[in-house]
């Protein structure tokens, strides 16, 4: 598709989300000053995406379902991290470490969300910075949501790259610390995204108990401060369990 296109796509899509009822194809194309075969074409392209819809009974056109979905993602992450940034600030200050916030996106990880106390990995991580699921404990946490066959299907035929020596290369290896992980309700990274370092995750839930983020604390394990890694991991499930609280997850007893 040209340039100028878009641009003509951008304009209805524009004039229509100011027509709630509606415009038919003659009044779209007379407003825009277009030519009717033009908007014909783009209004087709835009309703086969469900971007637009057509009622047929007075040939009116208007916004569709497709933006709902489009904007869901959006205006859900911004509700997540509403809800999440004085936990993450609570985290953050009971264990003295950095503590990141990420979903799934294309089957790898992505940040979200970041708060340090001290704000000494922004060489590190950044937000919307991707890594992969299978060697952060923030992706260790998210693959909790997917099933043994899933995550067979994801790296049977692509493998586990190695990022350092203690990287899980081994598939059936990485399946059985994900049961685990399942078992506990969190996940470690024992320097197998980056040496030096240990993190721990637990998942977010959301209203129908699905997984949509995970949250974690990382510490160099050089630092002067002591870091118990169980009391770490009973912190951060604490905290996701408040976050998805927020989010409407109810809790099984």
């Amino acid at each position: 598709m040209k340039v100028q296109s878009i641009d003509r796509a951008f304009d209805i899509l524009e004039f229509l989300s100011k027509e709630p009822e509606g415009l038919s194809l003659t009044a779209i194309s007379t407003r825009l000053a277009l030519p009717t075969s033009t908007v014909f074409r783009i209004l087709s392209s835009l309703r086969n995406r469900n971007y637009i819809e057509k009622k047929d009974s007075n040939n009116v056109y208007k916004l569709g379902l497709g933006f709902l979905e489009l904007t869901s993602i959006y205006l859900r992450g911004l509700e997540l991290k509403t809800e999440a940034n004085p936990y993450i600030r609570w985290l953050s200050k009971q264990t003295g470490q950095v503590v990141f916030m990420g979903i799934e996106q294309d089957n790898e990880l992505v940040y979200i969300d970041k708060h340090d106390q001290y704000d000494e990995r922004n060489d590190y991580c950044f937000i919307g910075q991707r890594h992969q699921l299978y060697c952060t404990a923030l992706g260790k946490a998210l693959l909790i949501g997917h099933s043994n066959e899933d995550i067979r299907k994801m790296y049977e035929k692509k493998g586990l790259k190695p990022y350092t020596e203690k990287t899980i290369t081994n598939l059936d290896e990485l399946i059985m610390q994900i049961e685990k992980n399942r078992e506990r309700g969190y996940s470690i990274d024992d320097e197998e995204n980056l040496m030096g370092w240990n993190c721990v995750s637990s998942p977010i839930y959301d209203y129908r108990g699905v997984i949509i983020a995970a949250i974690s604390t990382s510490w160099r394990l050089d630092s002067k401060e002591p870091h118990d890694l169980k009391h770490n991991a009973e912190l951060v499930k604490k905290t996701a369990l408040n976050i998805s609280i927020h989010m409407g997850y109810v809790r099984k007893s």
